[in-house]
């Protein structure tokens, strides 16, 4: 496949478009807002399209036009306000969504929140950022769309086991930003993934069989 990641300057983001460039099996283009941030992928011969999730559906198209999949790992973060929350988190999912379906993207892999479909569970310190969280994935599985969702845990800066939990209803843990990035990966052309959505924390079960255990 030829992935598209929105949101390749983020941590997970990054991770993710170095281990699909060396990936066998896939492709990769990054798509970053910042033309600075462009240049940087490009001396690493990575495929770029700028573009801003505050922009038309269109715009995002076009960023995608000449992939086949499309993985979803871009966030507000936590130094913006929540008014960036509901145009990026929310608003700017629902539009990847959109322009995926506008020119025929049919496999989408949506990078969540844990337990952000159980709103008894919302950590009350980010009750928007879930919210934001909770109708994009919803938007997402009403969609045409060949969907996967993946709610990783705490993300943690340290290399991966490969070992991971994945489940429907999983209260709490934490992963390392890696793990998530390689479970992306493996859940592309994973059958058993498709219209599936999961909670995901390190675990004791390698990550290929884990995703066949859904």
């Amino acid at each position: 496949m030829n992935v598209l990641v929105v949101g390749a300057n983020g941590q997970v983001g990054k991770l993710l478009v170095n281990l699909l460039r060396d990936n066998k099996e896939h492709t990769v283009k990054a798509m970053v807002r910042k033309e600075e941030q462009a240049d940087a992928l490009k001396k690493m011969d990575i495929e770029v399209s700028v573009a801003c999730l505050e922009q038309s559906v269109e715009d995002i198209a076009q960023a995608a036009r000449g992939c086949n999949a499309i993985v979803f790992t871009a966030g507000s973060g936590r130094l913006t306000g929540y008014d960036k929350t509901l145009l990026i988190d929310l608003d700017g999912a629902v539009k990847t969504i959109e322009a995926a379906e506008l020119i025929g993207i049919k496999r989408f892999i949506m990078v969540s929140a844990i337990q952000a479909h159980r709103r008894e569970n919302w950590h009350e310190k980010m009750l928007p950022y879930y919210a934001a969280k909770y109708y994009a994935d919803k938007m997402l599985e009403q969609s045409e769309l060949t969907y996967t969702i993946i709610r990783p845990g705490g993300l943690l800066n340290e290399p991966g086991t490969g070992m991971i939990t994945a489940a429907d209803d999983i209260r709490s843990g934490k992963i390392p930003r890696e793990d998530v990035a390689n479970t992306i990966i493996q859940s592309l052309t994973e059958e058993n993934t498709y219209y599936q959505s999961f909670d995901l924390v390190a675990g004791n079960v390698p990550i290929r069989k884990a995703l066949t255990l859904l």
